[in-house]
């Protein structure tokens, strides 16, 4: 087990980047929090950062209330990704996917409508509480969600999840 529950990383650092340094993190402390606080934004970086083990994507800019609100969020299990980082995201799939692999909604991996959009609202940057509030279900009901996305989808975090949504482009 790591000494510290959370480690907080930058993309360009000295001696090794954030990217590299969150991958060897998680493959010597899986259950250790890394989340990306940095100014870039590009949907290449946030995606290869999400697949090292990032479990929350933040940009700089946000203040210092929002962050702490973003890494509580982490903690309790949510994966947040800046309202910013999010459109970034969605921009580059809606640029890039076939309508075809897109207006599926999952469909090809199982998913139920309730579940695509539980899995559309995290590759938002929603958390749980937002989810339920937007979908008007409860927490619980989100995560019972959530756990059926994992599984179809054979992962075991939100940020597999987002990442293997982006890279099929289930949404």
């Amino acid at each position: 087990m790591a000494p510290w529950d959370l480690v907080l990383l930058d993309i360009e650092m000295p001696g090794m980047d954030g990217i590299a340094a969150a991958a060897a993190l998680k493959s010597r402390h899986p259950a250790l929090l890394v989340v990306m606080l940095t100014a870039f934004e590009e949907p290449e970086r946030i995606v290869r950062a999400i697949q090292a083990g990032a479990d929350g994507y933040l940009v700089k800019r946000a203040d210092a209330r929002e962050v702490l609100e973003e890494l509580r969020a982490v903690v309790a299990g949510g994966s947040p990704l800046t309202p910013s980082v999010a459109r970034s995201l969605l921009a580059a799939l809606r640029g890039s996917a076939p309508a075809s692999a897109a207006a599926d909604g999952g469909a090809r991996f199982g998913l139920s409508e309730r579940e695509s959009e539980v899995l559309r609202a995290l590759v938002a940057g929603k958390g749980y509480k937002e989810i339920g509030f937007d979908l008007h279900i409860s927490v619980d009901t989100v995560r019972s969600h959530i756990r059926k996305v994992y599984r179809k989808l054979q992962v075991h975090s939100a940020p597999e999840a987002v990442a293997r949504a982006l890279r099929e482009r289930i949404v």
